[in-house]
């Protein structure tokens, strides 16, 4: 018996990162179907190859594109019929000096951050059961101050309200609304932040030398996390902010 049988779910930006670490987990734990999305059609059909199962469907897609995401919720409510957990998974997120932040960067931040996370629960919402999990995946950054990240961290904090407000709004349908929020985590994003790769190779270094653990985090820690809070071992657990960052922000 899995944590999750029985269980249709749903993972924006799962082609990669965390969010194909979580569905690799939704698979072992016993999920009955999960959908991931992500841009790029070759590294969905990569990630769909590397799980090797017919309980897992790729759907190409931007998630700041509302036309995207109609598309998306009627492929999941045409093949499966409902939604049991959300896990709102897709960013952006690239270094950009405060007064130098174009008003691209901005949008373009925000569009996938912010507007993607939003419409993405509030479309599905039609096909999300009672008494099902969303889980917002958020930051460390959410109640830091990054240096160039500006834009960043005012997205993920933007999130964290969200589930707040979320945990309210739908108390009486018993759906439970969490944020994740994962620090320096060993992913192909945070792999690319930098100009060069020594800028990249001395960033992780800064992190893993900030974080007490002294190491980055693995996907698949970050993933069980995701499976706890979508399972119903977290069953009296709603509106909170569960960091998954070796302590970096708490210490």
């Amino acid at each position: 018996m899995g944590k999750l049988d029985g269980k249709i779910a749903l993972i924006t930006g799962g082609s990669e990162g965390i969010g194909f670490a979580t569905a690799e987990r939704f698979i072992l734990e016993g999920i009955e179907h999960v959908f991931i999305t992500g841009r790029r059609q070759e590294k969905l059909d990569e990630a769909v190859k590397k799980i090797q199962s017919n309980r897992i469907t790729a759907v190409q897609g931007d998630a700041s594109d509302l036309n995207h995401l109609d598309r998306l919720i009627d492929i999941i409510r045409e093949t499966k019929g409902r939604l049991d957990i959300i896990f709102a998974n897709a960013a952006s997120c690239s270094f950009a000096r405060f007064g130098t932040i174009t008003e691209k960067h901005f949008d373009e931040t925000f569009n996938v951050n912010v507007k993607g996370v939003f419409f993405t629960i509030q479309k599905a919402l039609p096909i999300l059961v009672n008494r099902s999990s969303i889980i917002i995946n958020g930051s460390n950054s959410s109640n830091k101050g990054d240096p160039d990240l500006t834009v960043y961290c005012a997205t993920k904090a933007a999130l964290r309200s969200f589930a707040r407000c979320m945990t309210v709004d739908l108390k009486e349908r018993q759906i439970r609304v969490n944020t994740l929020s994962p620090g320096a985590i060993d992913t192909p994003l945070l792999r690319s932040m930098g100009n060069t790769q020594d800028e990249v190779e001395n960033n992780l270094k800064m992190w893993t030398e900030a974080t007490p653990m002294n190491r980055l985090g693995t996907p698949d820690e970050v993933a069980k996390a995701v499976v706890f809070l979508a399972s119903d071992d977290s069953s009296y657990i709603t509106g909170i902010e569960l960091f998954v960052d070796g302590g970096l922000s708490q210490i």
